[in-house]
This record gives C-alpha cells, sequence and structure tokens, in this order.
C-alpha cells in the first residue's frame, strides 16, 4: 500500500521574541579552542552572573575570559570608555600574554551605542596586541550566533592565501597524488592536488581529527580550521580557497567569506548523524573531482551499531521548539532513525547556508515515508505550547526555561543545549546523539515497568532530563 507524502517544506515565521540562551556563552567553548586567547565581555553585573553561574568556572581557576562591568558612570557617558578598557587590556597584557585579545559586546553596548570598533583599533595599536570586536547581543543574536560573529570577525584577520606563479585555482584534481606521511600507520597517504580546503566552526581538537581523518580517506588534505588552536595558525584564506562549515549556526561567518575573502563555499549537509557525515563528505569530493569511496558501506555499519538505541526511538514523536539553530540537523537525523518530528521551531534561518540540509531533510522524509515536518522561524511560545497540547508528543527539545513547565503538564523534555556542549559530529559520535535523546524516553519507560506509572502520571510528574554539572 502506498501513501502519498506532500514532498514541499512548509515555513512559517511567528515573529516571536528570541527565546533563546544568551549568545555570550560562546565563550565558554571558543576559549578554549583558541588557547593563546583572551576573551573580554563587555557587559553589566547581569552578564558576569550568567558567565559565572552558567560557565561554573570560578575567579580563583582564572580562566581566560574576564568580565569588564560597566557602572553607571560608564553608561551616563562620565567615565573614560577608552581609557577604562586600555588599563583593562593592559593589565591582561601584562598577566596573561594573550596573542589576541576579543571584546564580546552585549545588550548594554548596543543599547548605550559604545563604540568599541572604534576604540580597538587605537588600543590595539598602543598595547601591541591584536583586538578584535564581536557583537554577541541578545536583542540581535539566537544562543549559538555568538560563535558566528567571533569566526566571522575572525575571518578579517586571516591572511591571504598566494598561489605560486603559473598555478590557478582551477587546478587538476585527479592528475597528481602528493604524498604526504601519516605517523600513526608509519606509511605514506596520497592527497590529490586540489586547491585549498578550509573548514569553519568550531570543534573540540578529537573531532577535528575524526573529520580530518574521514577526508584523508578520501584522499583530500584539509589546509586549516576556522578558529585555529592558536591565533597564529589562522588559515590562509583568498580567491581559489574552498571552505565548508560543520554547524548550521554559522551563516555570517559564511557569507564573511564569500564576500570579504572571495572563498567558494561548498554547501553541504552538516556532519551530523552517519547520515548527514556520508551527505557532507560526498558533497566535498566532487567539487575537487574525486570519487567518494566506501562510504555506504561504513553509514552501514553504524547504523547496525546503533540498533538498541533505534529500537527505543522508532515510532516515538517529538517536537523542537527551537533554541541553538541545530534543529534542522537534528530533526533530520532523528527522522532517519525513525522518530516522527512534528514540529521544527528555530529562531533564524538562512535558506541558501542550509539549502542542502533542508534538502537533505526533505529526502529523508521521502524515503522513511512520513510527512515533512514544517518550520517554524521565530516561533511565539504561546502558540507552540498551544500546539503541543493538542499534539501530546514523547518528547520536547526545548530551551532550559520551559523544561519545568513542559515536563509538569506531562511532555518529557530534554535541554537543547545539551546538543551544543556534547559532541555529535561525525559517524563516531551519532551514539551519544541518541543517548541525549532517549535518556528522558528511558526514565519514563523504567518507571512504566515498575508500575509507577498511574502513580507518577496521575499528578503529572513525567521524567525530565537534566545535564550532569562539570
Amino acid at each position: 500500500m502506498s501513501t502519498k507524502i506532500d514532498e514541499t517544506i512548509t515555513f512559517e515565521c511567528e515573529t516571536g521574541n528570541y527565546h533563546t540562551f544568551c549568545p555570550i556563552s560562546c565563550v565558554s567553548w571558543l576559549y578554549q579552542k583558541i588557547e593563546d586567547s583572551f576573551f573580554l565581555v563587555v557587559g553589566t553585573k547581569t552578564c558576569g552572573y550568567f558567565l559565572q553561574n552558567a560557565l561554573g568556572v570560578m575567579i580563583f581557576a582564572e580562566p581566560r575570559y574576564a568580565m569588564a562591568e560597566l557602572e553607571e558612570g560608564d553608561i551616563s557617558a562620565h567615565l573614560n570608555d577608552y581609557e577604562e578598557l586600555k588599563t583593562l587590556c593592559i593589565r591582561i597584557r601584562k598577566d596573561r600574554d594573550p596573542s589576541v585579545i576579543i571584546w564580546i559586546g552585549t545588550c548594554t553596548t548596543e543599547i548605550i551605542k559604545m563604540d568599541l570598533e572604534g576604540m580597538a583599533p587605537k588600543l590595539e595599536y598602543e598595547i601591541g596586541v591584536p583586538i578584535l570586536v564581536a557583537r554577541a547581543n541578545g536583542l540581535d543574536y539566537a544562543f549559538t550566533q555568538g560563535e558566528d560573529t567571533v569566526l566571522a570577525v575572525m575571518a578579517h584577520r586571516c591572511p591571504e592565501q598566494e598561489f605560486p606563479i603559473g598555478e590557478s585555482k582551477e587546478t587538476k584534481t585527479k592528475t597528481k597524488l602528493l604524498p604526504f606521511p601519516l605517523l600513526k600507520e608509519n606509511k605514506l597517504v596520497e592527497y590529490a592536488n586540489h586547491p585549498p580546503l578550509v573548514i569553519f566552526g568550531s570543534l573540540p581538537s578529537n573531532l577535528v581529527s575524526q573529520l580530518d581523518t574521514e577526508l584523508r580517506r578520501q584522499f583530500i588534505k584539509v589546509s586549516g580550521w576556522l578558529p585555529a588552536q592558536r591565533y597564529a595558525d589562522l588559515p590562509s584564506l583568498g580567491d581559489g580557497v574552498y571552505v565548508c562549515g560543520v554547524n548550521p549556526f554559522l551563516s555570517r561567518t559564511a557569507t564573511t567569506l564569500i564576500r570579504r575573502k572571495k572563498c567558494e563555499l561548498i554547501v553541504a549537509p552538516f556532519p551530523i548523524g552517519p547520515d548527514g557525515t556520508r551527505a557532507w563528505i560526498e558533497r566535498i569530493c566532487p567539487v575537487f573531482g574525486i570519487e567518494a569511496q566506501s562510504l555506504e558501506e561504513r553509514e552501514e555499519r553504524i547504523w547496525e551499531s546503533l540498533k538498541d538505541y533505534l529500537d527505543l526511538v522508532r515510532g516515538k514523536s517529538v517536537f523542537f521548539m527551537g533554541d541553538n539553530l541545530l534543529e534542522i540537523s537534528l530533526a533530520r537525523f532523528l527522522i532517519r532513525c525513525g522518530m516522527i518530528v512534528y514540529e521544527i521551531g528555530i529562531p533564524y534561518m538562512d535558506k541558501r547556508y542550509q539549502a542542502a540540509e533542508l534538502a537533505l531533510l526533505k529526502d529523508t522524509c521521502i524515503r522513511m515515508c512520513i510527512p515533512i515536518p514544517r518550520i517554524v522561524e521565530k516561533p511565539d511560545n504561546s502558540n507552540q505550547i498551544r500546539r503541543m497540547r493538542e499534539l501530546q508528543p514523547d518528547l520536547a527539545i526545548t530551551g532550559m526555561a520551559h523544561a519545568n513547565p513542559l515536563g509538569a503538564r506531562g511532555i518529557g523534555t530534554k535541554w537543547s543545549v545539551e546538543f551544543t556542549f556534547a559532541q555529535i559530529h561525525g559517524f563516531a559520535n551519532a551514539r551519544d546523539v541518541l543517548e541525549l535523546v532517549t535518556r528522558p524516553l528511558r526514565c519514563n519507560e523504567n518507571l512504566d515497568n515498575l508500575d509507577w506509572t498511574t502513580l507518577v502520571r496521575n499528578k503529572n510528574a513525567i521524567c525530565t532530563s537534566t545535564p550532569t554539572p562539570r
């Protein structure tokens, strides 16, 4: 019996507020990724309290970030902002000796029109340390877009790519193989002679190594990552350099690389889940004239290893309220796992940057014979809650503000912020994604097995998953 599936993706925009985690939280993973950096967040006491509590790092631990706290004198323009910031930056240079200082502008700096971009070049010249200015205020940006603004600014500081005389960006890719040493296996690996490839997006070092290895198996050499572990190691960019992203919230960075640095963007699905990782590699390979090898078999082995999780999630329903801009990729992966996605809420949607991901979402829904979920940009939470009452999903992936209220109304919840901090990229980490998704489902199933269903559900108390403190 055949079922006709609507093959069009429905987009809606409810113009609700950004109900997301604060974007200045990007400091928590970027200061660890860029090892010789120092982040200075320019904001109020509220910003400081947020960083202190959300990041869980005490002052005596001396992390490589700090607060430049705005007081009444700063807001009323009674103090000299430049001199105040200069004093702080000189102290940072003396105590921590960073290769780069990154100022993070908050909501308050936007409201009082603080000219951080005007002060930074002058101060950089005076103290001899590069100073970058990134706006990460919650008025204009969603949670993970804080990283996007930092990388977009950092792209301007990348050196220009220089090609040897007589070599052009249209270098043929199959005519020559170049050997490079691979120390772990003690043998030479041959890379295709292709134009430079730079991957952008902040990932832990072990994930960077995994994705580098996957591309190496296809004879593709990654020239560099943005951001690099050290500021001095930023990749060369320019005309003839190909770039590809690993996260769906980096549309501003992609635009900067195309328009300002004249790079060629490879529009690909994002390497989240075995299906997304395979599609990511398959989009990169043809650009360099390389035929992808053994990806189908590798994907099938991963799916086989996930069978215990797939049996648990198959047929279950999920509702994305929208928080971290990973919703499209996660929904696509969960649909491939056999789940039903009622709605994908997302704070911001760049259809051009996510075109390949949207196409893969559509193909996945058709393959699994389920309706394509509608996508709601900047959703209104009141409307979403009314829809959830009607649909009664098994799981809601939501921000922290709504987790407990939804749990009290009988809906299992998972914090979306956990997917941001978890390692979810590549073939090997698909199990980690399903571990996060199934934790509240397994909790509820265990209650059923203990015959506690009547006691718990009559009181509308359903398991709500919370992350383990670091």
